[in-house]
């Protein structure tokens, strides 16, 4: 049986080439988190026994918001270096052996585990290599002289390790030194690094154009789904109406177990059911004291979050609103605005209607009002 090993991911920078103003491991990439997709990558990996992350001070909530409810081994807290929040981890790390990776890399095929763990069996450290195919040379004003290919590759993340060892080759290291990565530190401790292949998609996100290109891959393995979803209410005693996240004055209220907002009702089982999660009443029963009165916003942006747990995104989505009274015009804009507001989008991606049943049925006896929605998502393939 192998030895445990844990996954210590460091996500402490500041990520200020990234040209955005979160730091590069907490920005959004085909709908989470940089730092959510390296997580997952290594969670799946069934080697891997506990995940430590690294972060910088002051980025708790940060990390809340990129990682959700996803389990984690501990959180520590980094260093003024790469270095020293590697040693803060490695502290935290219970593992015989122990893969250091960079959270900005966040795509890890699980060979690449396969083949650093299989490694370790017979060297103290290991890491994954790719060759350099383009023509090196020094640069500055003008172009320089070439640096010769042969013998030259590209170091990647994760880099494994067996932990005692590269516990020993970082309390012998320098301090007064920064090492560019754990393998060096390694090698100046006399250890021997065996390499293994890497992976293009293991590329470092550095600059715009990086992330530009990790959504573009991303696009690509998405799979779109569009569902609908379909809600009534009935008019009851009061002063006004939810509807579409607003209060709209009214000389009526809509009867229902939470604050009977029709329109978010339709919207959150057009989302749910576009991952086959369900409906409303499953994930709120209308039994349950705990919702009497609930804020319909809430059950949208649940719906928002389960998607956004599977790796999807959010589209477009469209709502049709269908009554007599009140009159919807004069409230689109700022329904429109608030459900943009509650599921992250641009107004762009929301549409509101508004029609009458030409006063046939019950919605056209002013007895309450429908909604009927449609939801548009893209999902990873195999998330679906």
């Amino acid at each position: 049986m192998h030895e445990p090993v844990t996954a210590l991911i460091v996500a402490a920078g500041s990520g200020s080439r990234s040209g955005q103003t979160l730091p590069k491991q907490f920005l959004s990439i085909g709908g989470k988190a940089v730092l959510a997709h390296a997580v997952d990558a290594l969670a799946a990996h069934p080697a891997i026994s506990e995940i430590i992350v690294v972060i910088g001070a002051g980025q708790e909530a940060l990390l809340r918001t990129a990682i959700g409810d996803r389990k984690l081994g501990s959180v520590v807290i980094g260093g003024a270096t790469r270095r020293d929040s590697v040693l803060n981890g490695l502290t935290a790390t219970t593992g015989r052996r122990v893969l250091i990776h960079d959270a900005a890399r966040p795509f890890l095929p699980a060979a690449v585990t396969d083949r650093l763990l299989a490694a370790l069996d017979h060297a103290p450290g290991a890491v994954p290599i790719l060759p350099v195919a383009d023509t090196l040379a020094h640069a500055g004003d003008s172009l320089g002289a070439t640096v010769p290919r042969d013998g030259v590759a590209r170091v990647q993340t994760p880099q494994a390790f067996r932990t005692e060892a590269i516990r020993q080759a970082h309390a012998a290291w320098d301090a007064a030194r920064e090492a560019t990565d754990d393998a060096q530190v390694a090698r100046a401790a006399g250890f021997t690094i065996s390499t293994v292949e890497g992976s293009p998609l293991l590329d470092k996100l550095t600059y715009p154009s990086d992330f530009v290109a990790a959504e573009r891959r991303l696009a690509a393995d998405l799979v779109s789904r569009t569902a609908l979803g379909f809600d009534v209410h009935s008019f009851a005693e009061g002063d006004g109406i939810w509807l579409g996240g607003i209060r709209i004055p009214h000389h009526r209220a809509l009867a229902g177990h939470s604050d009977a907002d029709v329109a978010l009702h339709a919207l959150t089982d057009a989302l749910l059911g576009t991952i086959g999660d369900g409906d409303i009443g499953t994930h709120f029963p209308p039994t349950d004291p705990q919702w009497r009165g609930a804020a319909s916003h809430r059950f949208l942006t649940y719906a928002a979050d389960k998607i956004a747990e599977r790796g999807g995104r959010i589209d477009h989505v469209d709502l049709t609103i269908v009554c007599e009274e009140p009159k919807v015009g004069p409230h689109r804009d700022a329904i429109r605005a608030r459900i943009a507001e509650l599921l992250g989008l641009q107004e762009a991606k929301i549409s509101i209607k508004a029609t009458t049943t030409e006063r046939l049925g019950f919605t056209g006896r002013r007895e309450g009002i429908a909604a009927q929605a449609a939801a548009t998502v893209r999902l990873p393939e195999g998330n679906i």
